[in-house]
């Protein structure tokens, strides 16, 4: 995949290929776009952000846009390229305001 084929803030049903080589599924909220990775949460999982490589997805399932008021917030300073550098993982939790939490 490339880089074009992903967008800010929307949520992704994936096959990926995981950093131990195994493919598998995942739900996917991508916060952030850069030239050769994307930062993204795994929905289905524990509140951890991942740096994937656009190489690493292998298909996109389906799509789903997410509106202003539902998106996941995170400051910036954890979303910046440099702040991903020599890190995969980060553990990070964030909820929706208008969820309430």
């Amino acid at each position: 995949m490339k880089k074009d084929d992903f967008k800010p803030d929307t949520r992704y049903t994936v096959t990926w290929r995981d950093y131990d080589g195994h493919v598998r599924p995942a739900n996917l909220y991508v916060y952030r776009l850069y030239d050769q990775f994307m930062i993204a949460r795994k929905t289905d999982h524990s509140g951890f952000l991942y740096k994937i490589g656009y190489d690493q997805i292998l298909k996109i399932v389906k799509e789903t846009a997410v509106s202003p008021e539902l998106r996941f917030r995170i400051p910036d300073a954890v979303l910046r390229e440099s702040s991903w550098t020599d890190r995969y993982v980060m553990e990070r939790y964030s909820s929706s305001p208008a969820l309430g939490k």
